[in-house]
Formats: C-alpha cells, structure tokens, sequence
C-alpha cells in the first residue's frame, strides 16, 4: 500500500453543545453535552474524523487515554483497521480491554473508515454494501427532569417534523409518575406514533414489572435498559412475566451480554453504541450475533455512523435521533418522514466546523 494513505499526525478537539438547563434521566444528571473530536491527518494530506460524546465525564482520564494510545497509529495504511485494533488490544490488556481505552479505539476506527471513505471518494454507506437505502428514525429524549409541558413540546415537536416514534424516560422513585408521564406523552401524539420507555438501569425488578404491566393500554414499542445490564436473570424474568418486548446493549464493550441475553430468550432489541462496542467492525460482527437469532439491531444514539451501518445490516431496523451535533457540522442529516438518510459525501459525509473545535493541546 502507498505510503501516501499512511497516518502521518493527529489532533485532538473538544465541542460544546447548547444546554440551556441541566436535564436528567434515572441514574445521571447532565450539566453539559460535550464531544471529543478526533482528526487523523494522512501523508496525502486526506483528515479522516470521528467523535464521541462525553458529556461532563471524567475529562481527564478520557484524554489521558488518547494521549497513551495516539501516537501507535502513525505510521500505518488508513485501510489498517484490524491491525491498529489488535495493537491497541495488546497495549490496553493489563489495565483491561473493556471500558475507555475501548472509546479510543474505536474513534481511531471510525476517523480510519472516514478517510479510507474520501481516498475512495465513496461514502460508507457504499463501502459497506446497502440492504435498504434508508432507515427509520425515532425521537429521543423524554428526560425525567422535564416538566409535563416540556414533555409535550418536545414530543410534539418530533411529530410535527414526520417522526413516527419518540423514546422518554422513566425510572421514577415511584413508577406511578412514569405511568402518569407516558399517558400524558400518548395523549399528545395520538395512537399511530410509537412510544418507547428507557429506565436507563433505574429500576429494580417488581417495579419494572408493575410499570410494564400497567403501562399495556398505552401499547408501549419497547422497555430499554429496565434494571442493571449485567441482570440476565431479571431481564428473564420481566420478559417471561409481561411479555414486554425488551431492548438492551448500549452499555456493552463486547457481545457477551448479548449471548447471555439471546440464549434466555430476554431481548428483542440489540443497541449496539458504535463508540463503546469498538468500532465499525465490532458493531457489526455484533450485529450479525443478533441477526442469527433473528433479532434485530438499533443501535444507541450516534445516527450520524449509525445509518449507514444499519443500511448495511440486514437486521437493520432503525436509529436514534438527538439533535445536538447539527449545529456544530458542515452537513446535517437529512431526514424526512420518519426516515434518515445515509449521507452521499465521502466517508462519513460530514465534518465539525472548525469554529466550534477547542484544540486539546497535551
């Protein structure tokens, strides 16, 4: 391979959504959307880039893995994605390969797919193979800090802009305020939008229990992430006791709990996050774990990334949608009538802007 698509530096950047007030879900209270944004500048000049959202977590210890782990990749072919992969699993294996060195390595993946996609001058949605040539797309927010007005607006406001189902939060001390939430959220969208519920692993079981049960006349899509995601057996449980359709993997850095969850028949829904699982290759080969229990895959929150890799998947069925990155990139999105579209530049299709980028500088 010509050493002009070897990695020759990278960059590091931080990027700032607007918040106008903290919002909140069962187990975390958010007082800033935040991204890391990496660049991996080629020998031929072509930037590859990727992001992750961190929020206001642990900002040390995340750059302090870039930091360690970066300067491995210079040197290597753009198209080297397992190599750089398996010598970041090697480096990372004494303090252990689940957990942030992961996020790392799979920013560096998705920055190497971005720049293989423009020397191809072809988008990821045609380097992966196309099973549908657009996807569904669902509202997602709902957050417990929000009053009842709130709520509707924002709920209301996805309707409005052609989406066919919203996703709110619960996990309330008392699941009687859930219920009171998702009749008020049913009552503003009417009985042809779909409505989801995520407890973010606030619950315990009877209490998700009694919610799924009393929550069966609003004809709830699905439960996501009811109680702990290591809770195998209760997953079981509240599957085999309401017959809720249960949707779980957001959480995960390998397919483990996913092979425990298909194996009792608990889970409906894979939600692989791109960034946690590792990368492109790693989601999918979880994605075909789920697609040989005909289980299908929608994927947790990077909508950007994730519809052309849910286009790829033939157990494909949707992704999630938050807005909060549109404003910082040079090419948002394009969704119409409950559908997204995979992007048609090179790459990925899009890039941050560079007047919303603060260089992290070590």
């Amino acid at each position: 391979m010509s050493s002009s698509v070897n990695i020759r530096d990278y960059k590091l950047y931080k990027a700032v959504a607007t918040l106008k007030k903290p919002i909140a879900d069962a187990t975390h209270t958010l007082h800033e959307i935040s991204f890391l944004v990496l660049r991996l500048r080629l020998e031929n000049g072509v930037v590859g880039e990727s992001y992750l959202l961190s929020f206001q977590y642990s900002p040390n210890a995340i750059q302090g893995a870039f930091k360690d782990l970066l300067p491995l990749v210079k040197g290597y072919s753009v198209s080297d994605t397992g190599k750089v992969f398996q010598k970041m699993d090697e480096v990372s294996e004494y303090f252990g390969n689940s957990g942030i060195n992961r996020w790392v390595q799979a920013a560096v993946n998705v920055a190497m797919w971005d720049a293989w996609g423009k020397c191809l001058g072809q988008p990821i949605a045609k380097l992966l193979g196309t099973s549908r040539d657009k996807c569904a797309i669902y509202g997602s927010g709902g957050w417990i800090s929000y009053t009842p007005d709130e709520l509707v607006e924002e709920v209301s406001n996805y309707v409005s802009r052609g989406f066919s189902a919203v996703k709110i939060k619960v996990g309330s001390p008392d699941w009687r305020r859930d219920l009171e939430r998702l009749k008020i959220v049913r009552d503003a969208v009417g009985n042809k939008v779909n409505i989801m519920m995520d407890a973010n692993q606030g619950m315990n079981l009877p209490a998700a229990i009694q919610l799924a049960r009393a929550a069966r006349d609003l004809d709830i899509f699905w439960f996501e992430e009811p109680v702990h995601h290591q809770d195998f057996d209760s997953y079981q449980a509240l599957k085999q006791q309401t017959g809720i359709s249960l949707a779980m993997g957001e959480r995960e850095y390998d397919t483990l709990p996913l092979s425990q969850l298909l194996q009792r028949k608990a889970i409906d829904i894979w939600q692989p996050d791109l960034l946690r699982i590792g990368g492109v290759e790693a989601w999918r080969e979880s994605a075909a774990l789920a697609h040989s229990y005909h289980v299908p895959v929608l994927p947790h929150y990077y909508k950007d990334y994730d519809v052309p890799l849910v286009c790829s998947a033939p157990n494909g069925i949707g992704v999630e949608s938050f807005d909060w990155i549109d404003p910082l990139i040079d090419n948002p999105m394009v969704i119409k009538d409950g559908f997204a579209y995979p992007h048609e530049q090179p790459g990925w299709g899009f890039n941050f802007i560079d007047d919303h980028l603060t260089e992290i500088v070590w």
